[in-house]
C-alpha cells in the first residue's frame, strides 16, 4: 500500500486549482513533475516542485491563447528552468513562445529547443512517449541512479535530461539513455552538483530511541 505525504497532497490540490482556471485543452503537452511518493525525495524543495508545476501549466495557457492550434509545444521546467521542445511552423513563432514562457512567474532560465518545421504526427509522439517510458525504466532498473532526481523529454528521437545530479549520475544516466532503441542523441540539460552537495540533498534516515 502506497502512502502519499502531507506535502504532496497540498502540490496536488494546488495543481487541481491551477488547472481549474486555465480553461479547456489544446495540443500543448505539459511536463509535469513526478507526482506521488517519489515527491518525497525530489531534490528540490516542495515550493521549487509547487513553481515548476506552475511555470508548465501558465507557460501552456499563454502559448495556447496566442498560438492556437497551428503550433505542437512541450513545456518541462526543473528548478525554475524551462525546456521548450516540439514544432512551429516558422521563427517568429518559435521566439514568440519564448517570450510568452519568459514572462511566466518564476522562470530563471530557458533551453529553446523547438524546431522550425511541420507538426510531429500521433505516430511519432507515440514512438517519442515510449522511448521516455524505456528509458525511465532503465533508471529505476539501475542499483546505482535515483531515477526521480531526473526528468526526462523525448521530441523526435532527441532525448532530454534535466535534474540536479553529480556528474556520475549525469554520466550513467546519458549511458542508459543512448542505450535504448529509438534514441538518436541525447542532450543534457542538467544542474550539476557536487557529491557532497548530494549528501546533504538525500533524506536523512530516521533516528531510533533506545530505551533505557
Amino acid at each position: 500500500m502506497k502512502f502519499k505525504s502531507t506535502t504532496t497532497i497540498a502540490i496536488g490540490a494546488l495543481t487541481a486549482c491551477l488547472l481549474a482556471g486555465l480553461g479547456g485543452c489544446a495540443p500543448i503537452i505539459v511536463g509535469g513533475a513526478v507526482v506521488g511518493s517519489l515527491m518525497a525525495t525530489d531534490r528540490r524543495t516542495a515550493g521549487t516542485q509547487v513553481e515548476d508545476e506552475g511555470i508548465e501549466l501558465r507557460g501552456a495557457s499563454g502559448v495556447r491563447e496566442n498560438l492556437g492550434e497551428r503550433v505542437h509545444v512541450n513545456i518541462a521546467s526543473y528548478n525554475r528552468q524551462v525546456l521548450l521542445t516540439g514544432e512551429v511552423p516558422n521563427a517568429q513563432d518559435r521566439q514568440l513562445v519564448e517570450q510568452i514562457v519568459a514572462k511566466v512567474e518564476n522562470v530563471r532560465a530557458i533551453v529553446n529547443e523547438i524546431g522550425i518545421l511541420g507538426n510531429s504526427t500521433l505516430t511519432q509522439r507515440s514512438s517519442d512517449a515510449l522511448v521516455t517510458g524505456r528509458i525511465k525504466a532503465g533508471m529505476v532498473d539501475a542499483n546505482d541512479l535515483f531515477a526521480n532526481a531526473f526528468k526526462v523529454v523525448t521530441e523526435r528521437g532527441t532525448t532530454y535530461l534535466m535534474g540536479r545530479v553529480t556528474q556520475r549520475e549525469a554520466d550513467r544516466a546519458t549511458e542508459i539513455a543512448r542505450a535504448i532503441p529509438g534514441v538518436q542523441k541525447v542532450v543534457r540539460v542538467l544542474e550539476i552538483i557536487g557529491e557532497e552537495q548530494l549528501k546533504d540533498l538525500l533524506p536523512k534516515p530516521a533516528a531510533v530511541e533506545t530505551k533505557k
